[in-house]
């Protein structure tokens, strides 16, 4: 009985340190790292560059979304950073093989360089993300002075 005592204690002071081993010789202290999922999602372009843009002008671009997976693509939600980014897109199920898209809209309200990340959720976890980038330049507060000589044309007329 004291034999069986002190193996089990032996037993237990390495299971403790981390070097316990099963009857096949593997340690069990330091389970294997769970393997990658392989990529569902095919986004050929990751990022887009509106240029320079007028201020007060929304502009949209849409971003193409590829099932390469061999199970049933679902986007679960596509989130901006910001609320001058609205993103649209469908909640249809994509079968392999399939594409949809997601239209990205952005409010030039305000003047100055932009990058906005739109985040993609899908498949119970996954993410991507996705940028939009340009410039906003201002527009004039006023619209143009009227052409005087124009109207000195229409009369010599």
């Amino acid at each position: 009985m004291k034999k069986l005592f002190g193996t089990f204690l032996f037993t237990s002071v390495l299971a403790l340190a981390g070097m316990a081993q099963s009857h096949d010789g593997h340690n069990h202290s330091n389970p294997a790292p769970a393997a990658a999922k392989p990529e569902s999602i095919k986004l050929p372009e990751l990022s887009f560059d509106f240029g320079k843009i007028p201020q007060g002008k929304p502009v949209t671009h849409n971003f193409i979304v590829e099932n390469i997976g061999k199970d049933t693509l679902r986007i679960e939600n596509v989130q901006a950073s910001c609320g001058c980014t609205t993103p649209e897109w469908s909640n249809a199920p994509i079968l392999t093989g399939n594409k949809t898209t997601i239209k990205v809209g952005y409010n030039a309200a305000a003047e100055g360089v932009f990058e906005k990340s739109i985040t993609i959720y899908y498949n119970g976890g996954q993410v991507k993300q996705i940028t939009i980038k340009g410039q906003v330049w201002k527009t004039p507060d006023q619209s143009a002075p009227g052409n005087q000589a124009l109207n000195v044309f229409k009369q010599s007329q």
